[in-house]
């Protein structure tokens, strides 16, 4: 199985981080990363395109090093889930908890590393109508054991986030 990677990223890709965003807070006991962007599409296209991870989603940031492999089941008990098919294996990433059609999804889980350590994490999805066309708000809270420390992790976490939200937002505005 192929290790997530989780160090720095190139630098062009840290100059197409959406310019809001913020590590609101890191303590001994866990972190919170906020991120908006501004996308073109309507609120329930955004809602629709959260379902398809494989389209958005950095590959580089899979354990398969693929985002081909990865679902996302819109609904309540819905698996954020990937398929290693040369190992034969299933990674659950996350869990939906939440899931309301145009307006909001969350799903808990400890992505990449935070999977191997004593955390929960509720990563949510807020989309709001806009001129134009909708504001996606993208917050993890995080909190648990974390034997590197929330305040070391939390950057490193928002960072890729950020990532990923770029990839939403260029899917979504093509």
């Amino acid at each position: 199985m192929k290790r997530l990677k989780l160090g720095l990223l190139p630098l062009a890709s840290l100059l197409s981080v959406p310019a809001q965003a913020e590590v609101k807070s890191a303590t001994d006991y866990g972190f919170e990363t906020v991120r908006v962007v501004t996308v073109k599409a309507s609120p329930a296209a955004a809602y629709a395109m959260l379902g398809k991870p494989a389209l958005w989603w950095s590959g580089a940031h899979t354990y398969s090093g693929s985002a081909k492999n990865l679902s996302l089941q819109l609904r309540a008990g819905g698996c954020f889930c990937e398929a290693i098919p040369a190992d034969t294996a299933m990674v659950e990433h996350a869990r939906v908890v939440f899931a309301q059609p145009g307006k909001m999804l969350r799903v808990l889980g400890g992505f990449g590393p935070l999977q191997q350590e004593g955390v929960s994490g509720a990563l949510t999805f807020a989309l709001k109508p806009v001129d134009g066309g909708t504001e996606v708000t993208m917050r993890y809270v995080v909190g648990g054991y974390i034997r590197m420390g929330p305040k070391v992790m939390a950057p490193l976490v928002d960072q890729v986030l950020g990532e990923q939200l770029v990839g939403l937002k260029v899917a979504l505005d093509r």
